[in-house]
């Protein structure tokens, strides 16, 4: 069950290293406004709060993998419960489930393994 966990921290941190860099790299650019739907207007209008929102998701990758390297099971609980809190946050204040799926149930998958583990 262990490596599993590990496995699904692994993937947490990697989806949130890749929100890093569509927010902070690919916010205006075609990529980032495909991903996003966003217009070139509102992607320029937006570009510094995205790329603020892109650091904090660094901070999640810099802790899971925190946790990963050291093994430390309340790390990776603090940092998966980070993501999963901020999932559901962003799955209700955008009213869009896929934020819920996308970023939110991986991360409670990863805490469920951990404390069965």
């Amino acid at each position: 069950m262990a490596l599993f966990a590990n496995v699904l921290i692994g993937i947490v941190a990697a989806l949130h290293a890749w929100f890093l860099v569509l927010e902070m790299f690919l916010w205006d650019k075609p990529a980032g406004r495909r991903v996003f739907r966003l217009t070139p207007e509102f992607a320029t209008a937006t570009k510094t709060l995205a790329a603020n929102q892109g650091l904090y998701n660094g901070f999640l990758v810099a802790g899971l993998v925190w946790g990963l390297a050291s093994g430390d099971f309340h790390v990776k609980i603090f940092f998966l419960a980070c993501v999963f809190l901020a999932g559901v946050f962003g799955a209700w204040s955008l009213n869009n489930r896929k934020v819920f799926f996308v970023q939110a149930f991986p991360a409670l998958i990863a805490l469920i393994l951990l404390h069965l583990h």
